[in-house]
């Protein structure tokens, strides 16, 4: 018992092992999720395929076999005990019961039999009366069901482990063992596959996904292995007509289906059918379940935004999801374009709808608590203008934010980027912006630059003056701007003005930056060179010239590009700030472009998983003999009971009187046992006694 514990506890640590972590997952994610060396070491221990482990197959080995050997050693033992009677007993073993009773009747020894028999079956019990040298031995059993509960349990453990190794990766680890299959690790269409990759028609159990674009039919499905995948080969195709989502009132989805035509392979015979969540398709032996859906090849039109150098130049990029595009900006000659050209998008993901909770976070690079030092400022402002979307968001500000486009930028050398970006702007902080997310690994989270929309919805003021800010000559004319507006006529001073033009134009040279350091952390690099005692008077003057200076060089970007000037209003100025903090952050996106979704033609996919289970009906059945087990062993308690009768000379001699002996035994005492012997007793009592 204690060795079955120990490899049940063993089969439920690696269950909650292999349910937690994603299984026959490709190798890289799980060297981006753990790194390098927790990598190693939990492929040694084959924590990627659990269930198909040599350790685990060998643990549900030693299981299958200790359990049935218990089995077969111990049930004709319990058949046998549940048949017998055990009526060879004495006298002088049932007075050494702990749970005995005697009394003398006035009865004979077999009016008294009859009258105790009988009570015994109207409390349920079965009886055999047995006869003795000078006695009568009745003995009584009820809940002998119980052993089954013993035999049911044991058995079921069986019965639920074979099913499950029915239905397990055996029949497919013997095939690459016996039969020379190995996973496929390629790229390339399905139907063009090796047939040393492919699994026959006759594989006893398998478990595979297949996606199937709207439009489009599938023959066959995909199972995952953890140094490739395998093509199972159906017996019918199935063609997607539609795929349909619905959605409760939040936004969130409540039902996937997908309308299919499913033609046999063999006979021809096409019908229409619905597999809907939790309502499978079941045809052949095979089970269609609905699994979850993808894009489907969503045609993609895209904006291109230059993130780096002085022009301001939009061009237009197409994109398919699932595909990949070159970036570069076409029939131009500039440096920064031909730097674009050495990036390929490869399009990873397209949503129609994003659920998002918005609420209230992050604040103004001003408004920080007055107690930190200017370093301190500067480093709390960077962590909340690029940090999560989501950052201090309410569960309860559920809304769908528009269309999202997923991607990476991959540069010549290999190395990648991945991006999301969010085709419309959103409301964050009372502010509309546009998200463009960023992260390193798929193992990060995205962190998300966030671009203040114009007047316009857009993002081209923004750029504008991104642009303008990379250009020497358009800072030295806002500089000389700034510093003539500083002084009215009166107070003209060509030492003062050229002094305040040096100064803006070098707040927005240090601002702009160089390939290391730019934005508020070159502007927080600067300040710490001044003494302490100076730092917070000089950061307020560097500001106030910095935004002064920024706002000219915008106005003069606008008018560059054939733009009236515009008048200095609240919300302008709130703009310019939501635009400095934006481009202090822009430093880090590290993206030659921005890319800004502006249409799309969705294609929508389902991922149905089809699979033939053998084992699941013995596993329903094993499911069955546990509960009957279970309960058999916890509700149905045996009791046996002896009445030895023999004949007892009353006090007259006469030689009518009997005496009674009663004993009683079950295989755990609990309170209601001995409730129920004292019942049991003053009945039989009652009944020897009564005239």
């Amino acid at each position: 018992m204690r060795f079955a514990i120990s490899l049940l506890s063993l089969i439920a640590i690696a269950s909650i092992i292999g349910t937690v972590l994603k299984q026959n997952e490709p190798m890289p994610n799980y060297v981006n999720q753990f790194g390098p060396f927790w990598f190693e070491v939990f492929n040694k221990l084959s924590l990627y395929a659990v269930y198909t482990s040599w350790w685990f197959l060998l643990i549900m080995a030693f299981l299958v076999t200790s359990t049935t050997l218990c089995l077969i050693r111990n049930t004709p033992k319990m058949l046998k005990d549940m048949r017998s009677w055990r009526e060879n007993v004495r006298e002088q073993s049932l007075n050494n019961f702990a749970n005995k009773a005697e009394w003398n009747s006035v009865h004979s020894r077999a009016t008294l039999t009859e009258r105790l028999s009988y009570q015994l079956r109207q409390r349920g019990y079965q009886i055999k009366a047995v006869d003795k040298t000078d006695a009568t031995l009745i003995t009584a059993k009820r809940g002998a069901a119980n052993k089954l509960g013993y035999i049911f349990a044991h058995g079921a453990i069986v019965i639920i482990l074979v099913g499950g190794l029915l239905d397990s990766d055996l029949s497919i680890r013997a095939q690459q063992w016996f039969m020379g299959k190995v996973p496929f690790e390629g790229n390339g269409l399905i139907s063009q596959i090796d047939n040393k990759h492919r699994l026959s028609l006759n594989n006893p159990s398998f478990r595979g996904n297949t996606m199937i674009p709207e439009g489009q039919t599938s023959t066959a499905a995909v199972i995952p292995q953890a140094s490739g995948v395998f093509i199972q080969d159906l017996p019918f195709s199935i063609h997607l007509k539609k795929f349909i989502i619905d959605f409760y009132s939040t936004g969130m989805p409540k039902l996937f289906a997908s309308e299919v035509d499913v033609r046999d392979n063999e006979t021809g015979k096409t019908f229409s059918a619905t597999i809907k969540v939790n309502e499978p398709l079941v045809y052949k032996g095979l089970a269609v379940y609905q699994s979850s859906f993808e894009d489907g090849g969503s045609k993609l039109k895209l904006a291109a935004y230059p993130m780096s150098g002085n022009q301001f130049k939009v061009f237009d990029v197409n994109g398919e999801v699932g595909n990949s595009t070159p970036l570069h900006e076409p029939e131009s000659t500039n440096t920064d374009a031909a730097k674009t050209a050495q990036y390929t998008i490869e399009w990873s993901g397209f949503r129609p709808f994003n659920v998002e909770n918005m609420s209230a976070n992050g604040q103004d690079l001003r408004a920080v608590d007055s107690k930190k030092s200017f370093n301190e400022k500067i480093v709390t402002s960077l962590d909340q203008h690029s940090g999560s979307a989501a950052k201090g968001i309410n569960t309860k500000d559920l809304k769908n934010v528009g269309a999202s486009v997923q991607y990476k930028l991959r540069d010549k050398t290999g190395q990648a980027r991945e991006f999301n970006n969010y085709m419309q702007s959103v409301k964050i902080d009372e502010d509309w912006v546009f998200l463009a997310g960023m992260r390193d690994s798929p193992s990060e989270p995205f962190r998300y630059l966030r671009i203040p929309a114009d007047d316009n919805d857009s993002v081209q003021e923004w750029m504008r003056l991104r642009a303008a800010l990379a250009n020497p000559e358009l800072r030295v004319k806002a500089a000389a701007e700034y510093a003539k507006n500083a002084f009215s006529k009166e107070e003209s001073n060509d030492k003062l003005r050229s002094q305040l033009q040096a100064s803006a134009e070098k707040s927005l040279t240090i601002f702009a930056g160089n390939s290391k350091i730019a934005g508020f952390a070159a502007v927080s690099e600067f300040l710490s060179k001044i003494p302490a005692a100076d730092q917070e008077r000089a950061a307020d003057v560097f500001m106030k010239i910095l935004n002064g200076s920024l706002w000219d060089l915008w106005q003069i970007a606008r008018v560059q590009d054939g733009l009236p000037a515009l008048e200095i209003t609240e919300k302008h100025a709130h703009f310019l700030q939501l635009a400095s903090n934006a481009l202090s952050d822009a430093f880090f996106y590290n993206a030659p472009v921005y890319l800004q979704l502006k249409s799309y033609e969705e294609i929508k996919a389902s991922v149905l998983q089809v699979t033939r289970s053998p084992g699941k009906n013995i596993v329903y059945l094993g499911c069955l003999l546990l509960v009957l087990g279970i309960f058999s062993m916890f509700y149905i308690r045996e009791r046996r009971v002896w009445v030895w009768i023999k004949d007892q000379p009353d006090s007259k001699g006469s030689g009518a009187a009997a005496h009674a002996l009663l004993a009683m035994s079950t295989q755990r005492k609990t309170m209601d046992f001995e409730k129920e012997f004292l019942q049991l007793k003053n009945e039989l009592t009652e009944a020897a006694q009564q005239p």
